[in-house]
């Protein structure tokens, strides 16, 4: 018997894998919503990193529109000289975010990551008490407290920064480019 379809619903899983080592509560608050166990989204990790890594599987963008679809959006980026393309999808689990595919004008995938959807406001970040766990996004605190200085991520789908939050300097921690935690520096 074929496996099972790998779905948007196991995509959110394995989102909230990687997060799990951070917010454990709120990945089991969320596993909860969407009614899966954690063997479901052990599960849909392993058969996603078995897809990424297949030899002769699909790759790069074309993985993301097997199991996502068609994209929501197709946006241009410029980044310095660059023209980019962005696709954008849906994320039921954060209905206010999407996951972004950057793709360098060859198109080779360059970033993936939630965003704020297009036209949505996103959060006001002015302390460190606005700075909760999952409240933003990579770019919403870089620009909230700008200047804003890039960190090296703990695994390939972490990402940190180094922020100014009058008075204080901290570290903080994304995953998938969602805000996880903070420490101060």
């Amino acid at each position: 018997m074929p496996p099972e379809p790998f779905t948007p619903l196991h995509f959110q899983l394995v989102l909230l894998r990687r997060m799990a080592d951070h917010n454990p509560e709120l990945v089991e608050t969320a596993r909860a919503d969407l009614g899966v166990s954690v063997a479901d989204m052990r599960e849909a990790n392993r058969r996603w990193q078995a897809m990424r890594h297949a030899r002769g599987g699909r790759s790069g963008v074309s993985q993301y529109r097997s199991v996502l679809g068609t994209p929501e959006h197709r946006l241009t980026r410029k980044i310095g000289d660059l023209t980019c393309e962005a696709l954008l999808w849906p994320v039921p689990l954060w209905p206010d975010l999407r996951f972004e595919v950057l793709l360098s004008p060859t198109g080779a995938t360059w970033n993936e990551w939630l965003i704020r959807a297009p036209g949505v406001p996103g959060p006001r970040l002015r302390t460190l008490a606005d700075l909760t766990p999952w409240s933003c996004t990579v770019d919403e605190a870089a620009r909230a407290f700008a200047p804003a200085r890039p960190l090296e991520g703990s695994a390939p789908t972490r990402w940190g920064l180094e922020l100014t939050v009058p008075p204080r300097r901290v570290r903080a921690e994304f995953t998938w480019g969602l805000l996880q935690r903070w420490q101060e520096v």
